[in-house]
């Protein structure tokens, strides 16, 4: 299975990114220590995990601490060891695929859902950054987008999409 894990985090003086290795890591509190050491002083760090084109996970802590995490499918925790620690302990539904076409019934351009993906965990976790759980829900289950697309927008949206391609491009 490939993976591909990007830390970004916002410190004092702006986004810095960063790739994690996850391959040795056995539970979520590990995770979570990688995603603190990555920038030690930021207030908010991110993880984005993308798994074969397929997967995504989002984790979120604020300084230091609450973790919240988003997964773009339950299969993921299913299908792979990774998947398992990062959404293993997740309970939290997100909001559906039909929560969100109830939401954007008026809007004339639904993206097509994938009628397969179980969302779960915090839709919301990305709400103060500019990114509803709405659109987050939306752009996973737009046909099309890969994990690594959907990685892209939410960066350029919050501001470090410039961070986030360097990284790409190591």
């Amino acid at each position: 299975m490939s993976i591909f894990a990007a830390a970004v985090a916002r410190g004092k003086t702006g986004w810095t990114a960063s790739e994690l290795d996850l391959s040795g890591l056995a539970d979520i509190d590990e995770v979570v220590d990688a995603l603190r050491d990555a920038e030690p002083d930021a207030g908010l760090a991110l993880l984005f995990v993308e798994s074969d084109d397929e997967y995504l996970a989002i984790l979120r802590l604020d300084e230091g601490e609450d973790l919240r995490v988003f997964g773009s499918d339950s299969a993921f925790a299913e299908e792979s060891r990774i998947g398992s620690v990062l959404l293993g302990e997740v309970e939290t539904p997100a909001l559906g695929v039909d929560d969100l076409a109830a939401r954007d019934e008026d809007e004339e351009e639904r993206p097509a859902a994938d009628p397969d993906a179980d969302p779960v965990g915090d839709a919301e976790l990305l709400n103060d950054l500019g990114v509803p759980a709405q659109r987050l829900l939306a752009l996973c289950g737009m046909e099309g987008m890969l994990p690594s697309d959907i990685t892209a927008e939410i960066c350029q949206k919050i501001g470090c999409g410039d961070e986030m391609e360097e990284l790409r491009e190591a």
